[in-house]
């Protein structure tokens, strides 16, 4: 009883906890991360039918044409060569590609990479021909014979420097101290950082180089799903269907005089008879050792090229990572890309000797077409090696290809480097994406490897510092190994990585990179 006579009412219930929900759970599913991209319709030990494989394969030939014919377009004018040397250059240029690719697929990474020539060796090139610019010949023909020799004798002593990196193991060591929070800026610069050959090329004719990307993107990604039987023709080779197409609408273009009172430079750009390669190619030439000369050897001209040989090391290590994702396949191990970088300095050793004119790395725009094509087989890229050492030795129907404008080639690369820019994002899952020390070290490096200066005070830094992905290592690496690292090591995605830089490390490793057949019995063990 209380003083008023009256029961006090029972104080009110606590409301009952509220139970807080994730974010992700009010807004849709969260989806986990995947080592492996579920889309592939092949991945890299499975294969097509024979008939598509070689389609597969001729579109990977036609893909990596557009890279020579542009490496051929810059230097060979500026060498004092005509339509004819030219031609052949772009034959040697395929030849080597070839040799570079069949060598990488079976004994280098075992990915389908397909190995092209380098932009990395431009400023090194164009520093060999600046050097002979004031000097006497009695042709323009001979100013050129002795330029390409100088370029070999560089190409030839600048291949150590992949040799020593690889078959020493040094390079394989090194990328151990990776982590997906570097290779998300470092294979994203690998696409990104090519826009040069993209739009702005593009640009160079608009009226057919805006057809091609427009074509590409309509009948390859919205096409296919008019109808299922269409879906996987249009998905794998719709590029082809586009090419043609686009090529005979320049065609057309070119005869009816459209270009007839255009700038020289819109003229070389838009006409499909100004590459005068068809004229000029001999209908069969067997590149072999040598054949613009002995090679010439000067110092002053081996440092640029061996900046770009450590360019390319680094430029091809994003590119196989790229494909490797591409390809179904895990990140390869150290081991795996020693012997790639080494076998690449073999590769350009070769260059030199059959008289290339620039050394080769791995192609990007072939690993965009992985994508693409959702086809990563290493046996389609086999045997693409073979239309490239088809068209290499009979040069009039290689230069039949070689004489499709370059704007179309733009227009495709516009979309295969953005593809393997894209892929370098997806390896941010294997990270704490919320972590602001992870979104410091992977913005910086990706905006430095962008857009760091590009001039520097000789051949070696300019040539070194000019390449996006090499940027975007170094400052990835620094930062990410020297920021926290010890405290960061789980949310660096640290023990995703780990274990696939050891041989033994995850056991699909040695189903995706052990050599063929018996070849194990002849290698050292150290490369297996």
């Amino acid at each position: 009883m209380v003083e008023n006579g009256h029961q006090q009412p029972p104080a009110p219930a606590p409301p009952p906890p509220t139970v807080q929900q994730p974010l992700g759970a009010a807004r849709g599913p969260a989806y986990p991360p995947a080592e492996q991209l579920l889309q592939l319709n092949y991945c890299i030990h499975s294969n097509p039918s024979w008939a598509q494989t070689a389609i597969l394969a001729f579109q990977h030939y036609i893909v990596m044409l557009g890279s020579i014919v542009m490496v051929a377009s810059i230097l060979v004018p500026r060498m004092g060569g005509d339509p004819g040397d030219k031609a052949r250059v772009i034959q040697a240029l395929l030849f080597m590609s070839g040799l570079n690719t069949l060598l990488q697929a079976l004994l280098g990474t075992r990915l389908p990479t397909v190995m092209g020539p380098s932009f990395a060796y431009i400023l090194a090139v164009l520093s060999i021909i600046n050097d002979f610019r004031d000097e006497d010949f009695s042709s323009e023909h001979e100013r050129f014979l002795h330029t390409m020799r100088a370029i070999q004798g560089s190409l030839i002593i600048s291949s150590f420097i992949n040799m020593l990196l690889g078959f020493s193991r040094a390079w394989g060591e090194f990328t151990k101290i990776f982590s997906p929070v570097i290779i998300v800026p470092y294979v994203c610069v690998v696409g990104l950082g090519l826009f040069g050959r993209g739009f702005p090329q593009l640009a160079t004719c608009v009226e057919i180089g805006l057809p091609m990307l427009v074509f590409l993107v309509v009948f390859q990604q919205y096409m296919k799903r008019l109808h299922p039987a269409a879906h996987p023709i249009l998905e794998r080779f719709a590029l082809l269907f586009c090419i043609g197409l686009v090529w005979a609408f320049a065609a057309i273009l070119t005869v009816a005089g459209a270009y007839n009172n255009a700038r020289d430079a819109t003229k070389r750009s838009c006409r499909t008879d100004r590459s005068y390669l068809m004229s000029s190619a001999p209908w069969i030439k067997i590149p072999y050792p040598f054949q613009w000369g002995t090679p010439i050897f000067r110092a002053s001209h081996v440092f640029g090229m061996m900046g770009a040989a450590l360019v390319t090391t680094v430029e091809s290590t994003g590119t196989f990572i790229a494909a490797s994702r591409f390809a179904g396949a895990t990140p390869p191990p150290a081991h795996v890309l020693s012997r790639s970088i080494g076998l690449q300095g073999i590769g350009q050793l070769l260059d030199g000797i059959f008289g290339s004119i620039v050394g080769t790395n791995a192609s990007v725009e072939n690993v965009g077409l992985l994508a693409l094509t959702h086809v990563g087989s290493r046996r389609v890229v086999q045997i693409s090696t073979a239309f490239m050492f088809f068209f290499s030795i009979f040069g009039k129907f290689g230069a039949f290809f070689a004489s499709i404008p370059l704007p179309i080639f733009a227009a495709i690369y516009c979309v295969l480097y953005g593809l393997v820019a894209a892929v370098g994002v997806t390896f941010i899952q294997f990270t704490n994406n919320n972590s602001m020390r992870n979104i410091y070290v992977m913005g910086l490096s990706l905006f430095l490897g962008i857009s760091i200066a590009q001039y520097f005070f000789n051949d070696i830094l300019n040539t070194i510092f000019s390449s996006g992905p090499m940027v975007a290592m170094i400052v990835g690496t620094i930062l990410d190994n020297t920021l926290d690292a010890h405290h960061a090591h789980d949310e660096r995605g640290v023990p995703w990585w780990a274990p696939f830089q050891h041989k033994k490390g995850d056991s699909r490793n040695e189903e995706f990179y052990s050599f063929p057949l018996r070849f194990n019995e002849y290698i050292p063990t150290r490369f297996l």
